[in-house]
């Protein structure tokens, strides 16, 4: 739409071009939400402006559209629920025409389910068959009698759509597709025009079969890309086109929405037209663009419980009265048809409503408009304060009545009737707004969304570019700069050293460290295979040899004995796995260390200070060392332990001390080594029961807390040390500064000035981007909505308030002296 102003031929382009500056910011991506900026952007140039009228079916949708444009384009009868999609664009007087597409025959017979479903008729799939369509139809015919005709209740309105239904199917044919929808331009049906097209369109046989309606047609409403598109009912019968509806409220195409509810005939609003507000409220394409319609709004004037009902629903839910509206399309639409009529053709009887009125056993029917126009002149009360004086005989047909009374008052009682309808003002209301407030509100909404945007982005070009701006220009300011920043960032490096070993070691005590944590399974799974091995590779006449070489005098060994010699070859042997296994996990995990802080910025930050570590590297080395020591010497004391028997291994009634005493029983046999040997299997299973407890609670329980605190203690400890020492190099940290600090100080000057033309440049896309949109916002005559420009007095310092103090800016160099240095504070 917006390519119609020269001003805003390039407004797509501007805005990208902003959001293409976020981008490339990355501080900045994660605060803005574009999405917004995304979907106004989209609907301020999009060539077309999609009004949506959604609702229940038979709210009266195509009706209102029909009033709206005082041209009957549409289908419109209760009951009648389809799957039908209408979409009316402009067109000039000479191009209107209509595409038709219809329905497939799956799509149909999903159709005639569903209606048979709701009116308990046994359905047959095969709707060729001549005798299937016969049986349904008389069904239908039944129904309707049974109900005292089509329109006397919901249950004839159906019957009477599937009538329609299998009427259009049969007289459509061959137009319909077995699977896939057929679409036809008027020209191959032999249409001249559009009211021909859009006649045979609104037959209710032929209408229950389309799928969907292009109308090309001329009304000024529907200029600058505005179009019309009316929707199935949300409680259809067929769910699929229910869907169809609700994923149109969602598409980003959709713009606005004539949101057209019952409440005025029905009461209160249902679980539908609920679904449908709030489908209305999540998508970014709509925002605030609803208007409200409460059709058949004549019904209220016969039921004043039924419009004091209506009143507090819309107090009590909506807010913006302004796009609220009570309407009756019926009264509203043929009002403004009949006075194109006169009683030469009896007020429309014989050409408006000439299919209508056709005799039935010498009768007229009475066409629903001339029922409602008799009601309005006899009970609504509309007419009791204006010069009308109606009377409705009850001796005259309705239809007699209708003639005479518009015979007697003509065109001013359908002006009045037209006025009460609501239609006019529905009309008034939706026109200004689409010729008059919409362009100008979808710019307003897109320049609402980019304000954070462009004072985010501004924001942060001035703070960069002022803090660049402020940093000095001469290499000797650069380089007293940086050495009076030296202390300060050799105690921060020291500080972030500490607070990194902190966090290593809290990842190990809370089992983050997975490396670590797989290292410890290992140990784990060493200690449970190799007891596992030493208990079954016991040997008992090992174990009496040994016990018998310690007493030279005495030729038999007890049991007491093997069990000692077991004890203490199992518990030395366990050390050694112990021992070996904690080397190699503290060796493991001091190496991952010293390439982890090899890999941190403040290590690198040392070395461009000191050129060197400052000594970690090698406290690190250290502190290895004495890791090793501290856990080797608890891993010994641990396994020591194991030397001496579980607390409960004589307890009564455990299967340990009943193991014990069948082995001595064993072994009590005889007094050679031979009975040892026998009962080696006895003594291996009770060396078992003893040692896989002690293992179990070592590795499970103890060991891990014992390695836990040890690392705790010895490297907070260290980094503290360390800390003090970095703090200590003060001296070589400046002689050494002195060394590159040249280099470096033109370097970053360099730097400063790169980046600040950067920013320069950044800044002049921004404000072109900027002064394109607020050109194309004024051409709009938005004015109050102009985007923030960043000139060049914004770029100075004298926007800062800028104090000259001396603070007190005493600083450790390590050595017990301190340096002053005077600063200038920027606040």
């Amino acid at each position: 739409m917006s390519q119609s102003l020269p001003q805003c031929e390039h407004l797509s382009t501007h805005v990208n071009l902003l959001l293409e500056l976020l981008y490339q910011e990355h501080s900045l991506r994660s605060q803005q939400d574009v999405s917004t900026i995304e979907a106004s952007l989209k609907k301020a140039v999009s060539p077309q402006f999609e009004i949506v009228f959604a609702g229940a079916f038979s709210a009266g949708k195509s009706m209102l559209i029909n009033a709206l444009l005082e041209r009957e384009l549409l289908y419109s009868a209760e009951g009648h629920a389809t799957g039908t999609e209408c979409h009316i664009y402009y067109a000039e007087p000479e191009q209107e025409r209509v595409v038709l597409t219809f329905l497939s025959e799956v799509e149909i017979r999903e159709q005639i389910q569903a209606l048979c479903q709701r009116l308990n008729l046994q359905n047959s799939t095969n709707i060729n068959q001549a005798e299937v369509k016969d049986f349904l139809n008389e069904c239908c015919q039944q129904i309707i009698e049974q109900e005292g005709g089509e329109n006397k209740s919901e249950r004839a309105k159906q019957a009477k759509a599937l009538m329609l239904l299998l009427e259009g199917f049969t007289q459509n044919r061959d137009r319909i597709h077995t699977i896939n929808a057929a679409t036809y331009s008027m020209e191959q049906f032999n249409f001249s025009n559009l009211t021909e097209a859009a006649s045979y369109a609104r037959r209710g046989s032929n209408s229950s079969v389309l799928k969907r309606l292009d109308y090309y047609c001329h009304h000024p409403l529907l200029k600058d890309g505005n179009v019309l598109v009316d929707m199935p009912g949300i409680d259809a019968p067929v769910k699929k086109d229910a869907d169809l509806t609700y994923r149109k409220i969602e598409h980003p195409d959709t713009s606005a929405v004539v949101c057209v509810l019952k409440p005025a005939s029905a009461g209160d609003m249902t679980t539908e037209e609920t679904e449908l507000l709030e489908k209305m409220r999540a998508n970014l394409g709509i925002r605030d663009r609803v208007f409200y319609v409460f059709n058949r709004i004549d019904e209220t004037w016969y039921a004043a419980q039924l419009r004091q009902r209506l009143d507090s629903l819309i107090q009590s839910q909506f807010r913006d009265t302004s796009r609220v509206h009570k309407t009756s399309g019926l009264l509203g639409f043929y009002g403004s048809q009949i006075k194109h009529t006169n009683s030469s053709n009896r007020f429309g009887l014989d050409t408006l409503f000439a299919e209508s009125v056709k005799s039935m056993g010498g009768e007229e029917e009475t066409p629903q408009f001339v029922s409602e126009f008799n009601n309005y002149c006899a009970n609504s009360g509309k007419l009791t304060r204006t010069e009308f004086k109606v009377s409705v005989h009850g001796y005259e047909t309705p239809n007699e009545n209708y003639i005479r009374i518009l015979s007697e008052w003509g065109i001013p009682l359908i002006n009045q009737l037209i006025t009460d309808s609501g239609i006019e003002d529905f009309r008034s209301s939706i026109t200004r707004y689409l010729t008059e407030e919409k362009r100008p509100q979808l710019f307003a909404t897109l320049a609402d969304d980019l304000q954070p945007l462009c004072i985010t982005l501004r924001k942060y070009y001035l703070d960069h570019y002022r803090d660049l701006e402020s940093q000095p220009r001469e290499i000797d300011a650069m380089k007293a700069q940086e050495l009076t920043r030296l202390n300060h960032e050799l105690q921060e490096v020291g500080l972030q050293f500490k607070k990194y070993i902190a966090n290593e070691v809290n990842e190990i005590i809370v089992n983050g460290d997975n490396l670590f944590e797989e290292d410890f399974q290992k140990l784990k799974a060493r200690m449970v295979s190799r007891l596992d091995e030493l208990v079954n590779t016991f040997s008992v006449q090992n174990a009496h040899r040994n016990a018998a070489l310690s007493h030279p005098r005495n030729a038999t060994v007890p049991l007491i004995a093997i069990l000692v010699e077991a004890l203490y070859y199992l518990a030395n042997e366990l050390e050694n796995v112990l021992v070996e296994g904690v080397k190699t996990l503290t060796n493991a995990f001091c190496q991952r260390l010293l390439d982890r802080v090899k890999q941190t910025e403040y290590y690198r930050k040392l070395y461009r200070l000191l050129g060197n570590d400052g000594g970690i590297e090698n406290q690190l080395k250290q502190v290895e060392i004495s890791l090793i020591h501290a856990l080797v010497s608890e891993a010994k004391v641990e396994c020591d332990r194991y030397v001496r028997e579980s607390p409960r291994f004589y307890d009564e009634n455990t299967f340990s001390i009943y193991q014990f005493r069948q082995t001595l029983q064993q072994v009590s046999q005889g007094y050679d080594c031979s009975c040892m040997v026998e009962a080696e299997p006895a003594i291996r299973q009770l060396l078992k029961l003893d040692f896989e407890p002690k293992v179990s609670a070592t590795i499970r329980k103890y060991f891990r807390q014992t390695i836990n605190e040890t690392l705790k203690s010895q490297l907070l400890p260290m980094a503290d040390q360390q800390a003090d020492i970095i703090l200590q190099q003060y001296d070589q940290a400046r002689e050494y500064l002195g060394q590159t600090l040249e280099q470096e100080a033109q370097e970053k000057i360099d730097k400063n000035l790169r980046l600040q033309g950067e920013i320069k440049e950044k800044i002049e896309a921004y404000n072109e981007a900027v002064l394109g949109i607020n050109h194309c916002l004024k051409a709009m005559q938005v004015y109050e909505r102009q985007l923030p420009l960043i000139g060049e007095e914004n770029l100075q310092l004298k926007d800062y308030v800028v104090k000259a103090v001396t603070v007190d800016n005493s600083v450790s160099n390590g050595n017990g002296d301190s340096e002053n240095s005077e600063v200038l504070n920027i606040i």
